[in-house]
């Protein structure tokens, strides 16, 4: 009895270790794997190569080099960006531009989480037509909006003014911004509203100790758009800014190139260095982006 089962597993045995195992879902093939793998590695090429040729150019020390980019790699420097930083006016434009993307980040940030957070859980009357209409202003060109725009901050008295470019600017961030706290607040369960009521906290108390903790996510999400739109914007800073000291580093950009000359090696370190303080806070926001900019869809 025991040689005949003896005789009859080991078969059995055999032909399950031949038998092929079963993939399991969601699980890659070695060929998938490597599709994927590939198709990752041509996206960040195409993504980093415009990066790597910009400072490619910005190590040739004469202002044609662009026009024979191989004759750089035999006489690469980085004059240019000693000129940039010693010769020209690179760090007031600096302190301009930060001026300028920080007040528009934290002023914008805050209108856009309060109109947010009220339309998300407050049913007043229009509440919904309210939010079409910060779309609706959304849909006028920057032409369109240039004329009118400055003769209010002409009234004002704020033209050359830093407080009048953040004016300009919040109102391009606070609607988009708006649309996407208000995503991403309905995604926070009501019921925490209601414990801050009962432990006695008001409306402010709630939103400021319960619910702004828990919506740093989408609150990075805003903070990076209305820092990128403020740091890289031209039209309004270039119409709106009339000294040289108080240009931001975007039109400041647009000085290395006039009618008769054109300086790309400067501009190209120039725009080097502008790409540095988008990074260091693109950094220091990165860990909150990727749940900011899912999690608001998923309920609304």
């Amino acid at each position: 009895m025991s040689s005949t089962t003896a005789e009859t597993s080991a078969p059995v045995s055999e032909q399950r270790s031949k038998t092929p195992r079963a993939r399991r879902r969601g699980e890659n093939t070695l060929a998938g794997s490597l599709a994927s793998h590939g198709v990752l590695i041509v996206a960040s090429v195409i993504a980093l190569f415009p990066i790597a040729w910009l400072v490619y150019l910005s190590l040739g020390p004469d202002t044609d080099d662009y026009l024979h980019p191989g004759g750089i790699w035999d006489k690469m420097t980085f004059d240019n960006y000693t000129f940039v930083l010693q010769h020209t006016q690179f760090f007031d434009w600096l302190k301009s531009s930060l001026i300028v993307t920080l007040g528009t980040t934290a002023i914008g940030v805050l209108i856009a989480a309060t109109t947010g957070y009220a339309v998300s859980r407050m049913r007043f009357p229009g509440y919904k037509k309210f939010m079409w209409v910060l779309l609706v202003t959304q849909m006028f060109p920057v032409a369109v909006l240039m004329v009118p725009m400055y003769q209010i901050l002409s009234d004002l008295q704020l033209i050359d003014n830093y407080f009048g470019l953040i004016l300009v600017y919040c109102t391009t961030v606070i609607p988009y911004s708006a649309w996407l706290l208000k995503g991403y607040f309905d995604t926070i369960p009501f019921e925490i509203d209601e414990a801050g009521r009962v432990d006695g906290l008001t409306p402010f108390g709630t939103f400021f100790r319960l619910i702004l903790p828990l919506a740093k996510p989408g609150l990075a999400v805003a903070a990076f758009y209305n820092f990128l739109t403020a740091f890289s914007e031209v039209a309004f800073a270039s119409t709106f800014m009339l000294s040289d000291d108080k240009y931001t580093l975007a039109v400041g950009l647009q000085s290395f190139v006039s009618e008769h000359d054109a300086q790309r090696n400067l501009m190209a370190a120039t725009a080097v260095l502008i790409a540095i303080p988008a990074a260091v806070f693109f950094y220091l926001v990165q860990k909150n982006l990727v749940t900011g900019l899912t999690a608001g869809g998923t309920k609304g």
